[in-house]
């Protein structure tokens, strides 16, 4: 059922995520069990995690944990040399193998999990990362994007033409205006907003969105 929710900056979600964050409320697991609910819903055979060096690619890999215990064939390409080492050491653990740009055979992938950029980002994608979504581009699958499309700005909705266009686009604790402007809404697909219990009044709020639904995390 579609939901008309307020929209905020990436600024107000991280000064809301703030005092969570330092009373110990581990947003990260509660957004990962949650993506990984939605990814599920997918009923992936064979999936790619594209895992940037933030916070949303410790979502995508928790999530992706998750999903290769269940027996799914899951493939992480990391995009940058640091990604959340932990969140790693939990998907390969639970069986997901690292991969390689060279040779990525796109078209085996009946869904990519985009956890490259996060909200802190500004700016198109940029070395492997642009190449990952350069190759994936071609192949034009199924996506669920982690908060928000990679290169997608999380205040304007301005991209250039690397992003991967998502079937669905799970957020975690508001909707990022960009989300709803620009290039947002073509881009994002349907929006699964995940409420984490962020202080954010309505009446700060920067400008609404719809949305498919919203769960909470």
């Amino acid at each position: 059922m579609t939901a008309i929710v307020p929209t905020y900056t990436a600024a107000q979600v991280r000064a809301a995520e703030a005092p969570l964050l330092a009373a110990g409320i581990p947003l990260m697991r509660r957004a990962a069990a949650a993506l990984a609910e939605v990814i599920a819903e997918h009923e992936p055979k064979r999936m790619l995690v594209l895992a940037g060096a933030g916070d949303n690619g410790g979502d995508a890999l928790f999530a992706a944990a998750a999903i290769a215990a269940r027996g799914v064939r899951v493939d992480v390409l990391r995009t940058s040399e640091r990604v959340h080492e932990q969140a790693f050491a939990a998907a390969t653990e639970a069986g997901a193998i690292t991969v390689g740009l060279k040779g990525l055979e796109t078209a085996t992938y009946d869904l990519v999990i985009d956890g490259i950029l996060g909200i802190g980002a500004r700016g198109g994608l940029r070395g492997a990362a642009r190449a990952a979504v350069r190759a994936l581009l071609r192949a034009s699958p199924r996506v669920v994007a982690v908060d928000l499309p990679s290169g997608l700005d999380p205040d304007t909705g301005k991209a250039d033409g690397f992003v991967l266009p998502a079937r669905t686009t799970v957020t975690f604790g508001a909707v990022k205006a960009g989300l709803a402007l620009g290039d947002g809404p073509r881009l994002s697909g349907r929006i699964v907003l995940v409420d984490l219990g962020l202080r954010l009044g309505s009446a700060n709020a920067v400008g609404e969105a719809a949305v498919s639904e919203v769960r909470r995390g």
